[in-house]
């Protein structure tokens, strides 16, 4: 009897035991999670300032490089106007050359009057005033590919376009007379105080102003309506150049 009674109260102990250490464990496995998830968060919140500080590291940089890069493009164009401005021909073309791949506007049809101007020393051969002629036609192209409101672009487009007329001969010089006047007239619009696009238009017209009667006569043959012009558009163009 008493021993079936210590068996019953050390099964009861037993029994009682395991529940508390249950409890215990259960209790510290409770308490892992949540430490590991407080330390979770806490890596979480501690991580946040370190990404953000990333970030904006980043954004900083992206932000340095475009003001350094608007720096450098500034400083290029106000060297490459100084050296136009002394007629340093060839440094000119050395230094807007590195720019020949250049998205802007701004570089490519410096670059495009550069290499025109080098085409037309008295000291370039034949060979290479031509590549030269045909390489400027081709930066201004691709400036107003860039930018269509690019009033120096338009302006120059027409002049390089004149240009390689005298290589192609005269049925197409006379065709593309039609093109230079639009791209002239077009320069004009964007910068009505553009002394060069004035003048330039004002040569236009002039010239065909002063179109002999049978060189019209060839013309027309060539072209059913070929470029024409009157003194009252050279009088109203040389007009607005002074005004």
């Amino acid at each position: 009897m008493a021993g079936s009674v210590f068996t019953r109260c050390v099964s009861r102990t037993l029994q009682s035991g395991f529940r508390v250490r249950g409890a215990e464990r259960h209790y510290w496995t409770t308490l892992r999670r949540t430490t590991a998830l407080t330390s979770g968060r806490a890596a979480v919140l501690l991580g946040l300032p370190a990404f953000s500080c990333l970030a904006y590291q980043a954004y900083h940089r992206v932000q340095s490089s475009a003001v350094i890069y608007a720096l450098e493009k500034e400083e290029v164009l106000e060297q490459a106007d100084y050296l136009y401005s002394c007629a340093e021909t060839e440094k000119l073309y050395q230094l807007l050359l590195q720019y020949k791949d250049s998205d802007n506007a701004e570089f490519l049809w410096r670059l495009a009057r550069a290499s025109r101007d080098l085409a037309l020393l008295p000291d370039t051969t034949a060979e290479r005033k031509k590549q030269l002629t045909f390489e400027a036609f081709e930066y201004v192209k691709k400036a107003l590919e860039k930018d269509d409101n690019c009033f120096a672009a338009h302006k120059w487009y027409a002049v390089c376009l004149s240009d390689i007329g005298d290589y192609e001969g005269v049925k197409v010089k006379i065709g593309n007379s039609y093109i230079i006047r639009n791209h002239l007239e077009r320069a004009i619009e964007l910068n009505p105080k553009d002394a060069t696009s004035l003048h330039i238009l004002g040569y236009w017209c002039f010239a065909f102003a002063e179109l002999p009667w049978y060189q019209r006569k060839v013309a027309a043959v060539i072209f059913s309506s070929p470029p024409d012009s009157t003194y009252e558009e050279l009088i109203l163009t040389s007009t607005a150049k002074t005004c």
